[in-house]
């Protein structure tokens, strides 16, 4: 706002500057509805295939649409009496990190984590492949990047800064040890050997695949044909291009132990 000459002038923000950081309601941070879930937010941290933090990721939290988190937590209590847990990657996805991949795919001299997350693939590529959109359903609230882990692991495991990274195709055991049971590649290996029916990735990895995918279906999420990992919740709430929001830390955070 502006007064000159006793006249008051509202000037219009654009709307990157009104997106804030606010976020809205119906919006919950998954830990408040199942803490025992495990969280991983890959694109918060440098261990991605970008290689650095992601535009609009302010904290590694899981944020997404109640039923969708709600959905997860049925997810988890059907897996732990199979002594599993859900793993989470990514879930609300601000549409800035959407822009922000779109920028490092036109820039050609960054390319740090291709021998792990897309050893076979031309990043220039990697959208018209159907590996990343221009317009993310993530941004929408309602869906996620998710495996599946023993119940008794309560903390993802770090990569290891001394050893050289591994292309995220190779054999469980080789590649990054991520802590979830076999499913054929890493997360996030933007790879045809990720396709979720594959039969490359082996008959463990596919029963694995499978495993997950009906589990989620039953809770009413639908699988992505090109990412293993990737579930849409079919009756999401919010119908629309996307919010922008950034995700921030849960007040809770730091009062409740991760699992």
């Amino acid at each position: 706002m502006l007064i000159r000459a006793g006249l008051v002038l509202i000037t219009m923000l654009p709307a990157s500057a009104l997106a804030g950081s606010a976020m809205p309601k119906g919006f919950v941070y998954l830990r408040d509805i199942d803490p025992a879930i495990v969280q991983d937010i890959r694109y918060a941290g440098s261990h991605n295939f970008v290689g650095r933090p992601i535009r609009g990721y302010l904290a590694a939290e899981c944020i997404l649409s109640e039923p969708a988190a709600r959905a997860l937590e049925a997810v988890q209590g059907m897996l732990a009496e199979k002594k599993l847990s859900l793993i989470v990657w990514d879930c609300y996805r601000p549409k800035r990190a959407v822009a922000d991949f779109l920028q490092w795919s036109k820039d050609p001299t960054h390319s740090e984590m291709k021998t792990e997350f897309y050893p076979r693939t031309d990043k220039e590529k990697l959208f018209a492949l159907g590996y990343l959109a221009k317009r993310s359903a993530h941004s929408r609230g309602s869906t996620v990047d998710l495996g599946i882990v023993p119940v008794a692991l309560s903390v993802a495991p770090p990569p290891d800064p001394s050893q050289s990274p591994k292309a995220c195709t190779s054999p469980k055991g080789e590649r990054f040890e991520d802590g979830t049971i076999d499913f054929g590649t890493g997360y996030d290996c933007l790879d045809v050997l990720a396709h979720t029916s594959n039969a490359l990735a082996g008959g463990m990895a596919l029963r694995n695949r499978r495993t997950l995918g009906s589990y989620m279906e039953r809770a009413g999420f639908r699988p992505y044909a090109k990412e293993w990992w990737h579930f849409e919740l079919v009756n999401e709430p919010f119908h629309r291009d996307g919010f922008d929001f950034e995700v921030s830390a849960s007040p809770s955070a730091n009062e409740r132990p991760a699992r």
